[in-house]
């Protein structure tokens, strides 16, 4: 879940005013900073003239039979979220947000219809609680639907199109601001998940080779300090790289080039070097100025190399791709990062602590001025992190791993993944 909060106080900026479902409805990618598809959201309103405060995102679950405890549990989430921060919400928007499956197939009014139950366990949820759904909107297929106006002149039963894209009240004031709308949740994330072409069988196999070669030599007595400096020199190559080429032409291609910047050797050792908690930690000092964009892709293009029996592994470059997201002020890529992050390893607490700052509004520069110090510290020989080592000498955390190398050098598959941290 994807938890935004905003300040309990009026802005004393120029504020702009939604006066109907359709502006809401056009106003909700704006909110989030992406188009939410498959997913709930749900905005608290405060004060008599309804100011926008928390918000939240969920995936909208597969199974009718969750649906009544999701409820109870975004409800009070959000309630309770606010709370903490000083102010109960007077009332609570609500949106579904889900395309037809198929081109051709379920209509968008058939997709209102089928969430409807959805819709109204969340008001009932919310009313229990006393704070009343004061909208609750569907969206599906560039149409809305209301589930409280019963009034069919202005929320038809064929449903209403939304504006046209930058002609909304919204978009108008969004350009003004400098805000912009990253695409939708699924392009996202998109940009982060593990590749799914043919090379990916290249790539795990270097994984593996890599894995192979790592653990003869920690168990040798190569120190935690060696390999992660390792790690970091091969990092450090890949920023400058990364740096000297600027990327070009339309998300998907910009990410096609940024792939091939990244050997599948380099991709593996950066991986696996990654699940050491101390490395990752330095990787994540290259987080603002010029680094900061080339440190985003570099994360990314790793990120999208964790594939086949290294999926998990990506809780660490996600984890970064994130960090760096929030540090150079991106929100939006942040809690998607760090959300995807969460689902690779539900355990990671770098990706917990981040994402819970993110969700809460704090300010990343808290982080920022740590790293830097510790960054100085070390330069001067003064830092005050004592690595740890296991009694073999071995990273902190679970060494796992990726398979056994029999005397002819060959892979016998055990089911395990290579050495990582549980962050």
């Amino acid at each position: 879940m994807t938890q935004h909060s905003e300040p309990s106080q009026p802005s004393t900026e120029e504020q702009i005013t939604l006066r109907s479902p359709g502006e809401l409805a056009d106003a909700l990618p704006y909110l989030l900073g992406f188009h939410p598809d498959d997913s709930i959201v749900m905005v608290a309103l405060h004060g008599d003239r309804g100011r926008f405060g928390g918000r939240l995102r969920l995936g909208i679950p597969t199974s009718r039979e969750e649906w009544p405890d999701v409820a109870d549990q975004l409800a009070e989430c959000l309630v309770t979220g606010c709370e903490k921060r000083g102010s109960r919400p007077e009332a609570i928007l609500v949106f579904l947000c889900q395309d037809p499956p198929v081109p051709g197939g379920e209509k968008g009014q058939e997709v209102m219809e089928r969430l409807r139950p959805l819709a109204q366990c969340l008001r009932t949820a919310c009313g229990e609680l006393d704070v009343p759904v004061l909208e609750a909107l569907c969206i599906s297929g560039g149409r809305f639907w209301s589930y409280c106006c019963p009034d069919a002149r202005c929320c038809p039963v064929e449903g209403t199109p939304l504006a046209l894209p930058g002609t909304s009240v919204m978009a108008a004031a969004a350009t003004y601001a400098g805000i912009q709308v990253r695409g939708s949740l699924r392009e996202m994330e998109a940009r982060l998940a593990p590749l799914t072409s043919a090379a990916t069988r290249a790539q795990e196999e270097a994984s593996d080779a890599a894995t192979a070669e790592l653990v003869p030599r920690i168990l040798g007595g190569v120190g935690r300090e060696t390999v992660g400096q390792e790690t970091l020199v091969l990092v450090r190559r890949l920023l400058d790289r990364f740096g000297d080429t600027p990327p070009v032409g339309s998300d998907h291609e910009a990410d096609s080039r940024d792939d091939a910047l990244v050997t599948d050797e380099e991709a593996a050792a950066i991986i696996l070097g990654l699940q050491d908690r101390t490395t990752r930690d330095r990787a994540a000092e290259w987080m603002e100025g010029r680094e900061a964009p080339a440190a985003v892709r570099v994360w990314r293009a790793i990120a999208r190399r964790c594939v086949g029996a290294y999926t998990d592994h990506a809780a660490a470059p996600l984890t970064l791709a994130g960090w760096v997201a929030w540090s150079t002020g991106d929100e939006p890529a942040a809690r998607v990062a760090l959300g995807m992050a969460l689902r690779a390893d539900p355990d990671y607490l770098f990706a917990k602590l981040l994402h819970q700052g993110a969700n809460e509004g704090l300010d990343p520069e808290l982080l920022r001025r740590c790293l830097r110090e510790e960054r100085v510290a070390r330069a001067d020989g003064r830092s005050k992190r004592v690595p740890k080592q296991a009694p073999d000498g071995g990273p902190r955390g679970r060494t796992r791993p990726s398979g056994r190398a029999d005397r002819s050098g060959t892979r016998r598959r055990t089911g395990q993944r290579g050495a990582r941290s549980s962050g």
